[in-house]
Parts: C-alpha cells; sequence; structure tokens
C-alpha cells in the first residue's frame, strides 16, 4: 500500500497542471535547498576546530549545546513560518476500501522525510563523526546524535500541533529573545542552563529514551488528531466561518481614504499569505540583532543602511512589492466601482508610510549600540518615505501575476516575476551605493544626510510623482484585469 501511495504522489507531481509553469521555482527552491546542505554540511565538519582553535580553553561539544536553545527554538520559529503539513489527494480515496489509519500513517510518516527534517543532519551527523574521531566516547556521541535526530522529528510533529496557534509562536520569539539577553547582559545564562541536559545525555546515552517516549507521544496525538478529522462529508461539507469584525473606526479620521485602507488591514489579518507576510515585521525589527552586537560589522557603517531600510520598511517591502497584486482575486471588480484610483493608491501609500514611522519608533532602543545607527536609521526612514514607496508603488505597474490569498507565504512564489527581483536593486542596493560611496569619500554625516535629503525631495514631489504613477496605473488597468484573470 505504502507503494501505491508513492506511485500516486510521483504521478500527481509530474502531472501536475502547474508543473511546467512552476518548474523555474522548483529549480530555485532546489538551489537555495543544496546552498543550505552544503553550508550546513561544511559547518558541521569544521565547527569542531573552528571552536578549538577560536576557543582553545573550552570543551567544542559544551560549547555546542550551549547554543543548541537557539538552534531548537530558532528551528520551531523557521518551521512555524515554513513548513506544512505534507496532505495527499485524499478524497478519492475515502470512497476506496482503504483503511484510513493507513491514509494518515502515510501523511505522517511522508513528514518525517521533510527536508525540514533532513536539514539539520547535514550538521549533527559530520559534527559527531568529527568527534568520534577526535577521541570522544563513541556511546555517548550516539547517544547525543540520536537524541538530535529524535528533537528533530519531535519538532516536526509539535509544529503540526501549534501550527496555527499564534499564541504558541509568540511564546517562541519571546523565549528567543529573553534567552538572548538575559545571557548578553549576565543575568542567567538559560542556553548553556539546557546545554547542561545535553552534557548529561553525552555522559548517560541511555537518556536518548526520554526522548523517543517524547516522540512517539507527539506521534500518538497527530494521529488521534489526523484521524479524527478525515472524513468523506467533512471534506466536501461547506465550511460557515463566523468573520470577527474588528473595530476599524479609527481609519474614519483618514477622511475618503478609509474604506481603502479598512480593506487592506482585513486582507491583511483575515488571510495566510497576507497574514504571514505581518509576521516578518517581527523579523525585520529584529534585524539588527544579527549585526550590530558583532564587532566585526563595527566599521562596517554602509551596513547600517542595509539594517535601516530593512527594519524600518520590512512591511513597506513585503506589502508593497505585490500591490496590486493583493486585489488580484477581485481586481475586476474593484475597478468598476466608482472612485479615483489616485484614492486607492495613495492609501497603499499611507499604510506604507505608517509602518515605516511605526517601525522606527519601535527600532529607538538600537541607540544602545551608538547615536550613528540611529541616526542611519532615521535616515532610512525618510528615505523609505520619500523614495522607496513611490519606487514600490511604481513597480506595482507591472505586476501581471495572480495571487492566491489562501495560501501561506513561505515558499510561495506564486505572484513572483522579474519586478520583484529587479526591484531590489533601487530599495535596497541603490541606498547602500550611495551612502558608501558619499561616507568614503566625505564623511559618515553627510553620506548620512544625502540619503535623509533625497529622502524630502521625495516627500516635497509626492503629489507630481503620485499623479505620474496613477497615470501608469490607469493605462495598464485593462491590461492587468486580463492578466489577473488567468489562473497561474
Amino acid at each position: 500500500m505504502i507503494s501505491h501511495f508513492l506511485n500516486l504522489e510521483w504521478k500527481q507531481f509530474f502531472r501536475s497542471a502547474s508543473f511546467s509553469k512552476s518548474v523555474g521555482a522548483k529549480i530555485l527552491i532546489g538551489f537555495f535547498a543544496l546552498y543550505f546542505a552544503a553550508s550546513f554540511l561544511v559547518l558541521g565538519i569544521s565547527a569542531y576546530f573552528i571552536i578549538r582553535d577560536q576557543f582553545p580553553e573550552q570543551d567544542p561539544l559544551v560549547l555546542v549545546n550551549s547554543f543548541l536553545m537557539y538552534a531548537i527554538v530558532g528551528d520551531l520559529i523557521f518551521r512555524y513560518i515554513m513548513q506544512k503539513l505534507p496532505v495527499m489527494n485524499i478524497k478519492p480515496l475515502l470512497i476506496l476500501p482503504i483503511a484510513r489509519s493507513k491514509i494518515v500513517h502515510f501523511i505522517l510518516g511522508k513528514s518525517a522525510l521533510s527536508f525540514f527534517n533532513l536539514l539539520g543532519l547535514f550538521f549533527y551527523i559530520p559534527f559527531a563523526v568529527v568527534l568520534i574521531k577526535e577521541g570522544y566516547d563513541t556511546a555517548g556521541v550516539l547517544g547525543w546524535l540520536a537524541t538530535m535526530i529524535l528533537l528533530t522529528q519531535c519538532a516536526n510533529f509539535f509544529n503540526f500541533l501549534v501550527n496555527k496557534n499564534n499564541a504558541v509562536f509568540g511564546g517562541l520569539i519571546t523565549l528567543l529573545i529573553v534567552g538572548y539577553f538575559v545571557q548578553y547582559f549576565n543575568i542567567f545564562n538559560l542556553p548553556a542552563f539546557i546545554g547542561q541536559g545535553f552534557d548529561a545525555v553525552y555522559a548517560n546515552p541511555i537518556l536518548a529514551i526520554i526522548f523517543i517516549i517524547l516522540l512517539i507521544a507527539l506521534y500518538v496525538v497527530n494521529y488521534k488528531q489526523l484521524k479524527n478529522e478525515v472524513y468523506l462529508d467533512a471534506l466536501i461539507s461547506e465550511q460557515t466561518k463566523e468573520v470577527s469584525a474588528s473595530d476599524l473606526s479609527f481609519t474614519d479620521k483618514l477622511g475618503d481614504l478609509a474604506p481603502f485602507i479598512k480593506n487592506d488591514l482585513r486582507l491583511m489579518w483575515r488571510n495566510k499569505r497576507t497574514k504571514s507576510s505581518v509576521w516578518m515585521v517581527a523579523v525585520g525589527l529584529l534585524y539588527g540583532l544579527f549585526f550590530y552586537p558583532n564587532p566585526i560589522y563595527a566599521d562596517m557603517e554602509f551596513m547600517y543602511v542595509l539594517v535601516g531600510i530593512f527594519s524600518t520598511g520590512t512591511f513597506l517591502i513585503n506589502f508593497g512589492q505585490f500591490i496590486p497584486a493583493w486585489d488580484s482575486g477581485y481586481y475586476k471588480m474593484f475597478m468598476s466601482q466608482n472612485f479615483k484610483y489616485e484614492r486607492y493608491l495613495k492609501s497603499k501609500f499611507t499604510i506604507m508610510t505608517i509602518s515605516v514611522v511605526a517601525l522606527f519608533v519601535l527600532g529607538i532602543p538600537y541607540v544602545y549600540f551608538g547615536w550613528k545607527v540611529l541616526l542611519v536609521h532615521f535616515a532610512a526612514m525618510i528615505y523609505n518615505v520619500g523614495v522607496n514607496t513611490h519606487v514600490i508603488l511604481y513597480g506595482g505597474t507591472f505586476n501581471r501575476k495572480k495571487i492566491n490569498l489562501d495560501e501561506k507565504a513561505a515558499f510561495n512564489f506564486q505572484g513572483t516575476g522579474a519586478v520583484q527581483w529587479i526591484i531590489g536593486l533601487p530599495l535596497m542596493v541603490l541606498p547602500m551605493v550611495i551612502f558608501g560611496l558619499i561616507n568614503w569619500l566625505v564623511s559618515f554625516e553627510i553620506a548620512t544626510a544625502t540619503l535623509a535629503v533625497l529622502g524630502f525631495i521625495g516627500i516635497a514631489l509626492h503629489k507630481k510623482l503620485m499623479a505620474a504613477i496613477t497615470k501608469k496605473y490607469i493605462a495598464n488597468k485593462y491590461v492587468m484585469i486580463h492578466a489577473f484573470n488567468q489562473e497561474n
């Protein structure tokens, strides 16, 4: 039966109507998968020797164990955003004499072979081999390796249980941030404390049984939950959802833009694709923590611009690059309404501008890393408002691909075309080049002022720029309607 299921999966993959259309995206995803696999493999082989050379007074295994909390929590966050429960086209199978238990076991078994589960092994297995070769106790290393493999599978099944629970996702983010800061300020070394548990597994490999029990428990819970949901009547019955109407009356202060802004806010919160993009705001806000604490980047001031543009413009970039494709599902109906197109675009501009200013305010604590950082972030905010908002709105006139709002954003290239890749140059690269060149030739202060002045010029020319952009949208109006009517 398993071979039959595999055969069906193989045929479904290659006979899919979208296979030839998405082959480019599959090749791109495959390239990234190979890149990360190779990176983890190289890191797994060299990690022991790098740690031994850089920290000769510390045991490499103990040091790695002290950082495993970040790896595990980061893996869960990554899975929450990216991973989907592998599904089969089970509706036709439910009318056949095939036990539901076999279908469910196959779905869960297939998830165990997910790339998300295999990626970590490219680090753990080579690292374990090097440890054994360097004289570590073989039984202890194998117990440690088994624990890491079991934890990877536990994360896989745990993710399926909490995948739609935003409270758990928030808890993981909080744990990651709290763990970092309590260690950074020498309050309590939480990662090292958790790492002692993995040290204990190395000393007593029999403790790996705990994780076997945990894995079995998670598998059983997933099995029971999924089996209860696999019913034909549940699949074919019409689902009635009660939509909670949030109080958006505060937007009424924005006058004739309020209806459009309300529509966008509801769209963002009610759909998977846009909701995933909203969560990326948290990633952008914390982006600087990957750079500023690292002394390597202390003298690379042009990197401040990259962080500043991205952290204040995360929402602008993720939301703006798919304007007006977010509305592609009802674009034809939308364009038949009696309203000025300029109001529609101005509402998008307003939302993006508010997000840029809000993210700058939330990022003010970055001043902890120096006044230069905050100054560049301020200039980046002005640049985003004055330049990047107009650039991204103009880029939207070339969008021709429909977006399915019910699908997650993770590894989803639907709606993504050459425009989304090309537009990254003026958004991110151009301000870095301008700042870096002037900073090198003149001074840091003049380079920062230049970015801010470019932003203020864009703000001063806002009406003229919006008029030109609106004219371009109106000229392409019927081309977009035709393109959005096409199935991807």
